[in-house]
């Protein structure tokens, strides 16, 4: 059971962006927080602005083991991961096989519990706001590269920004127009 738990804590090793030069570098674990922290925001948003019925902690959940795969397969940058069909279906079999040998680690007794995050039914509503979750986290740091003068991140700003508003999800629209605009803002200007 140990090993399961020491290979998730590799995650704060593995780098995201490792193809573009980061102003501040990002690790998995802390990209992993803000995804949850987010997905947990969009879950309560749809339930108060839009009268949802969604399972705020599950959505948190599923956002806190999305990047489970990687910490075995490494981070690979988008624009290769989506290269073409047969790159993308070759790296999802490989994070599902990872996730696979991590699940192995655990004990029988608990499998079925991390399982449920590790290998998520997709279909469900909270997973979907993870998902959505994992793209608006991808837009911040193209806004904190920017904001910090790194050009390198403004053309992947612009085709981030175009695929979380392609979402089309009452929560993600709400964030992105009251609490996305904040992180455009100074220290000073959020005082």
């Amino acid at each position: 059971m140990y090993k399961f738990f020491a290979f998730l804590d590799r995650m704060k090793y593995i780098r995201r962006w490792s193809l573009m030069r980061s102003v501040r570098e990002e690790n998995i674990m802390e990209h992993t927080e803000q995804v949850a922290v987010i997905a947990h925001a969009l879950a309560l948003i749809g339930n108060r602005m839009f009268g949802k019925k969604t399972d705020a902690e599950k959505a948190a959940l599923y956002a806190l083991y999305h990047e489970t795969g990687e910490v075995i397969t490494g981070d690979l940058p988008t624009p290769i991961k989506y290269f073409n069909e047969d790159i993308r279906s070759a790296y999802k079999d490989l994070e599902k096989n990872a996730c696979v040998k991590l699940l192995g680690m655990l004990p029988e007794e608990l499998k079925a519990d991390y399982e449920t995050y590790v290998q998520p039914d997709t279909d469900r509503y909270e997973y979907k706001l993870a998902k959505a979750a994992d793209k608006i986290s991808a837009y911040l740091k193209c806004v904190e590269e920017v904001k910090a003068g790194n050009t390198e991140f403004k053309k992947a700003k612009t085709s981030t920004l175009k695929a979380v508003k392609a979402l089309e999800m009452e929560e993600v629209k709400y964030f992105m127009e009251n609490i996305a605009p904040a992180y455009e803002l100074t220290l000073d200007e959020l005082d």
